[in-house]
């Protein structure tokens, strides 16, 4: 092992994988929504054409003239908007779930692209919110906007019928009309504060519930349920004040609009009696008119679209920034034959505006294992996962075989990189499915082969259903667990492996036979392990041992074991119940 010289700057390509810009808003399926947009259009020139009619039909009968054909238009348009609606509520409906299942999918492939940083900005809780309750609430915006366009259209309608029938009419509903639009104005923008805090609200609970899930074993053993019971719903008042406060904003615009409509419509009336004396309108037309006046004052419907749409606003809003947090960008090279020879440049790694790492310059030659120790704190699995390309530098440069990880393809860093961890995550598919995951077409062979290796073949054999068995059916201890991701690390190859404190809930012989396999028969190309005791250090071909973020001393364990310092990492057993909480996080 060897240190190296300064780093180069480092590279920032696109990845191939990255989510796109924050979404249309036209949602997937742009041809349902201007197909729902034409249904609602469509269901709204119907309203509008029914008084028409009505009114017409009315003159006939009072002149005592034939009317079937007009009475019979009536009724088929009455028929056209039952169905019309019925159409309507289906295909909105299908809009509103396609587009909530697919800014569903959108979002956890970006989450999932982004990595660790979306937990550490958002919170798991918070991302889970996120992606049922506000997915849900956005879904609804293509459908709301075209329900508010319908909405629109049918007092815009009114109005210019209004203005057929007589220009006066018209102009008593326009002369109230701008009180009406300060209101909704109003209200869409009041609306739409109450609605981004409540969410907000909601997010921060959904946050602190996704800690004591979490914690739940620690909390039982302390007896402090009820206090964590109150700490989760402790931002219920606010939520409260704010679902209060959103629906006092929609109810004091209900009743303004209700207040003012009523004289609109009574304008309106008043007006076409007069003219219906002077003998300019006809009785149809009045008719006619009353109804056009109530459909011009539907304000109440504007106001249930608006509340609906600064619900999907605000919601699309809460994706948006998640959407908006970049992801992991990846280059286009491709590795050229090599044995693994792992190289870190003057890397340094903030975390929390402190540098973890600070300046590491290591080297590790192809087909070695290098053991990595240190205190709690010292960086340990940061190190491990600027390795492995889990993380980015600051600063500083990765290379494997020459070529700088950011360079490398996505499929590139993936499939020359394997990784275990202290607890790794086994996903739901059954034990065969979990040992070979990431790979394209894992062989039977193959997974036992690793399974053997990772000590975890026989505990396998003596399910009922061996490999077959499904991982929620499959009872097993934390040391079971972490062989079964030694297992599917082991699987993976690849021209480096990354153990990070993969062998920490082993017992010693089990963790001794695995690190003799790791070590003697060089099979698992270059080893970065994470060590913890000292006879699994004393097995690599050499051990670098952090200090405060940078490296003190690279050599074998039995030459660093003569300094009393290093000696100390290890503690009393032998052992250092090392964490380094800085880089923590899903695995």
């Amino acid at each position: 092992m060897t240190t190296s010289t300064a780093p180069p700057a480092p590279h920032n390509r696109p990845s191939p994988h990255s989510s796109p810009a924050p979404h249309g808003r036209l949602g997937p399926a742009p041809a349902r929504w201007l197909a729902l947009c034409l249904l609602s259009t469509a269901s709204t020139g119907a309203s509008l054409l029914l008084p028409t009619a009505l009114g017409r039909t009315l003159d006939l009968l009072l002149a005592r003239e034939p009317a079937t054909r007009w009475v019979l238009s009536c009724a088929a348009l009455v028929l056209l908007l039952a169905l019309l609606d019925a159409a309507e509520t289906v295909l909105g409906g299908t809009v509103t779930a396609r587009t909530t299942s697919w800014l569903r999918r959108r979002l956890t492939g970006h989450v999932l692209a982004v990595g660790p940083r979306a937990t550490a900005r958002f919170g798991p809780g918070d991302l889970v919110a996120r992606l049922v309750g506000n997915a849900a609430q956005a879904g609804t915006a293509p459908a709301a906007r075209a329900a508010l366009l319908a909405a629109l259209a049918g007092p815009v309608g009114a109005v210019v019928a209004l203005g057929l029938i007589s220009p006066w009419l018209a102009a008593v509903f326009l002369a109230g009309a701008p009180v009406l639009a300060l209101l909704l104005r109003a209200f869409a923008r009041d609306t739409r504060e109450c609605v981004t805090r409540y969410q907000e609200v909601q997010g921060r609970i959904a946050q602190a519930l996704s800690e004591a899930v979490g914690g739940h074993r620690t909390i039982r053993a302390a007896g402090t349920e009820d206090r964590e019971t109150a700490r989760v719903l402790r931002p219920l008042p606010e939520l409260s004040a704010a679902g209060h406060r959103m629906w006092r904003v929609q109810g004091r615009a209900a009743g303004q609009s209700v207040a003012i409509a009523p004289l609109l419509q009574l304008g309106v009336v008043a007006v076409a009696g007069v003219l219906l004396a002077r003998h300019r309108v006809t009785v149809g037309e009045v008719l006619a008119a009353s109804r056009y006046a109530l459909l011009a004052t539907g304000v109440g419907v504007l106001v249930g679209q608006l509340a609906g749409l600064a619900r999907a606003r605000a919601a699309t809003g809460r994706l948006d920034e998640v959407l908006a947090e970049p992801p992991v960008g990846y280059g286009t090279r491709r590795l050229p034959p090599g044995p693994g020879r792992l190289e870190l440049r003057g890397v340094t790694a903030l975390r929390g505006g402190r540098a973890v790492l600070d300046g590491v310059d290591l080297v590790v030659p192809g087909g070695t294992t290098l053991a990595v120790v240190g205190r709690s704190g010292a960086g340990k699995s940061l190190l491990a996962a600027v390795a492995g390309r889990l993380a980015d530098p600051d600063s500083g440069e990765v290379l494997l075989d020459g070529v700088p990880l950011r360079e490398l393809t996505h499929d590139e860093v993936r499939g020359a990189i394997g990784y275990a961890f202290e607890r790794p995550a086994l996903l739901g598919g059954t034990l065969e499915e979990e040992i070979g995951l990431g790979l394209p077409s894992p062989s039977p062979a193959r997974v036992r082969r690793a399974a053997r290796t990772a000590r975890a073949d026989d505990f396998v054999r003596r399910l009922p259903h061996g490999y077959d068995t499904l991982v929620a059916d499959a009872p097993r201890s934390g040391g079971e667990s972490q062989r079964l991701g030694l297992a599917r690390a082991f699987a993976h190859g690849g021209r480096l492996l990354v153990l990070d404190d993969a062998l920490s809930s082993l017992d010693t012989v089990t963790e001794a036979r695995i690190a003799e396999a790791l070590v003697g028969d060089g099979t698992h190309g270059t080893r970065l392990l994470v060590a913890h005791r000292a006879a699994t250090a004393a097995r690599a071909d050499a051990v670098a041992w952090l200090d405060g973020g940078r490296v003190r001393a690279v050599g074998p364990h039995a030459e660093l074991w003569r300094t009393a310092e290093y000696r100390a990492v290890f503690g009393e057993g032998g052992e250092a119940a090392d964490r380094d909480a800085s880089n923590r996080g899903p695995t």
